[in-house]
């Protein structure tokens, strides 16, 4: 089974990430979110496994934001922040098998193995 790594082909925890699974023996194929994924596809789908966590709350695209769109960030409003700034999305996001990991954690890594 094929793992999919989402995430910007610029962002280091990604490289990291895509680099120890690699390294692991595990079969990966990396997503660019912003060039290649149909987000309006899959964030229904991550937001109803990840819910918020799906925000990346601490990312410089998070602080340039106005307060209106922060409060945009919850509820049936977040889809539509997510698709118009991809750079929010946690990365990376992790599809194996029917299963949504968000952020290269500590519980993602035991997750995948």
């Amino acid at each position: 089974m094929t793992l999919k790594l989402f995430g910007l082909k610029n962002c280091d925890t990604c490289k990291k990430a895509l680099r120890e699974i690699e390294a692991s023996g595990q079969p990966a194929e990396f997503v660019d979110i912003r060039a290649e994924a149909d987000l309006k596809t899959l964030l229904p789908r991550w937001l109803a496994a990840a819910g918020d966590k799906l925000v990346n709350r601490s990312s410089t695209t998070w602080r340039a934001l106005s307060d209106a769109d922060k409060a945009k960030a919850s509820g049936t409003t977040v889809e539509g922040l997510l698709l118009g700034n991809p750079a929010l999305i946690k990365r990376p996001v992790i599809e194996l098998g029917g299963e949504v990991l968000v952020g290269w954690t500590v519980e993602t890594k035991a997750r995948i193995g």
